[in-house]
């Protein structure tokens, strides 16, 4: 990365506070802010040394003692869906998707709040309220969209909204910064893990190489599903390798 023009930002570290994913473990952060015409390129290429981005600035953990946190991509073109993921594609194939604008909407915060109380009610996420939701999707420095996935239109009007991923385009592939959908909907089953495939789908389709999932913890049972997309690539001493 030294024939770029940019500079890479001033980084900070967070004072260490309790785990949100393994019992008994502090985590600390380090971090630095994305501003200028510079943010796109910057925060691609900290993405590929495993940072993640959050509004306008960049993360990754720095926890004494612990690397448990590991970035992980799913080379898009390799992409092999087992049966049930085929499954899933087929059953949720109706649905309509669109690539928005970052704008948060009322619908969405609706959407996302039945999602977190379902899923996430002790999260760090629970006290959001709808400031920070709008925050957190229009704060963005980089190339962003919300995908929205809906049922299928009738009688010319949208239909109901069930799933969205707001989503960073990058020029080597998509990074899912954050994923949400109808928790209760029975018809709908696995959309999160159709979500997923469907990034997938569309990065290989546009010649991008790969779909950003974040990170995957070993023994965190909230992070499993990201083993399920294979073949996938963990960044593991500073190097893309792919794992089993």
């Amino acid at each position: 990365m030294t024939d770029q023009s940019y500079r890479f930002p001033r980084f900070f570290v967070t004072a260490p506070s309790a785990c949100p994913y393994l019992a008994g473990h502090t985590e600390r952060k380090v971090f630095a802010e994305l501003k200028g015409d510079d943010a796109p390129a910057m925060a691609e290429a900290l993405g590929r040394i495993g940072f993640r981005r959050s509004q306008n600035v960049v993360y990754r953990p720095s926890c004494d003692g612990c690397n448990a946190c590991i970035s992980v991509r799913v080379p898009a073109s390799r992409f092999k869906p087992g049966r049930s993921q085929k499954k899933l594609l087929a059953q949720h194939a109706d649905l309509d998707v669109h690539a928005c604008e970052p704008w948060a909407t009322e619908e969405q915060w609706a959407l996302l709040r039945r999602y977190l109380a379902a899923r996430h009610p002790d999260g760090g996420m629970a006290a959001m309220d709808a400031h920070d939701f709008a925050d957190m999707v229009e704060q963005s420095p980089v190339d962003t969209v919300m995908v929205e996935y809906r049922e299928p239109s009738v009688d010319g009007r949208l239909g109901r909204l069930v799933g969205c991923c707001l989503t960073d385009k990058q020029s080597d592939g998509l990074s899912m910064i954050y994923s949400f959908y109808d928790p209760d909907l029975e018809s709908r089953p696995g959309m999160g893990n159709f979500i997923i495939m469907d990034h997938i789908t569309r990065a290989a389709r546009a010649g991008l190489a790969f779909v950003y999932l974040g990170y995957w913890i070993e023994g965190c049972s909230r992070m499993a599903y990201k083993t399920k997309f294979r073949p996938v690539e963990a960044l593991i001493g500073g190097q893309w390798r792919e794992v089993e």
